[in-house]
């Protein structure tokens, strides 16, 4: 059959709307809940990672082929609400459920954890390395090797001081921006003064996501009941 170019141009539209709609099926949240719900689900030591819809998280997400650009680890479930210990603007500390949530773009969220529960050694190891971490300066240069912290190094050294494992990717820029060709390389040239460190090692939030070590406990979005779910 001879394919005229109006067909052609039809099969080729066809195909990608069917690729559009198959990556934007992988793009939605499989999984629901209440804030509440999820809440009482987490345990220490879980890592729980979110979407800030804002610069330069944005592009720190399409830079990784990935939905995720902010992630925080459990250090307490025993209050009115679970604690959420992260590295973000301007000083590393701790962070309520609700809060933490609030600023996840559509309650989206993902929950990962190690296969066994942490011990209470492991626990008071992993309080202590938050402890050591609070009030840190946030880096928004990204350098793993900075006297600073960024949300995912932080992560994966609190749970490396507590249990020992390692989460998450090692890598250079140019490396991370070569596996992501879709990166906006002109907007990073601009965040880091006309010249990309491409260099200096870093480690991001999907890496820590995409970690085989690392269980699958929640993938999907919160569903809010009421304004009152979302706190003061």
């Amino acid at each position: 059959m001879k394919l005229t170019f109006s067909t052609s141009r039809a099969l080729c539209l066809s195909a990608l709307i069917i690729l559009t709609a198959t990556s934007s099926a992988q793009a939605v949240p499989t999984q629901t809940s209440t804030l509440d719900a999820l809440g009482k689900q987490l345990q220490v030591g879980d890592v729980v990672f979110i979407r800030i819809p804002s610069q330069p998280f944005t592009k720190v997400a399409d830079s990784t082929s990935s939905w995720t650009n902010h992630v925080g680890i459990v250090t307490d479930i025993q209050g009115d609400e679970p604690l959420i210990a992260e590295s973000r603007v301007p000083l590393s500390g701790e962070t309520t459920w609700t809060k933490f949530m609030k600023r996840s773009d559509s309650g989206r969220v993902a929950i990962t954890r190690l296969p066994h529960a942490l011990d209470s050694q492991q626990q008071t190891k992993l309080r202590l390395g938050v402890a050591a971490r609070r009030g840190i300066l946030y880096d928004t240069g990204f350098d793993l090797h900075s006297n600073r912290q960024f949300c995912s190094r932080y992560v994966r050294e609190v749970l490396n001081e507590a249990t020992g494992v390692e989460i998450g990717e090692i890598e250079n820029f140019a490396t991370l921006l070569s596996r992501n060709p879709q990166a906006d390389q002109k907007f990073w040239k601009t965040w880091y003064f006309g010249h990309i460190p491409w260099q200096r090692e870093t480690v991001t939030p999907a890496s820590l996501l995409r970690d085989e070590k690392l269980q699958m406990v929640f993938d999907g979005a919160v569903r809010y009941l009421d304004k009152s779910d979302l706190g003061s």
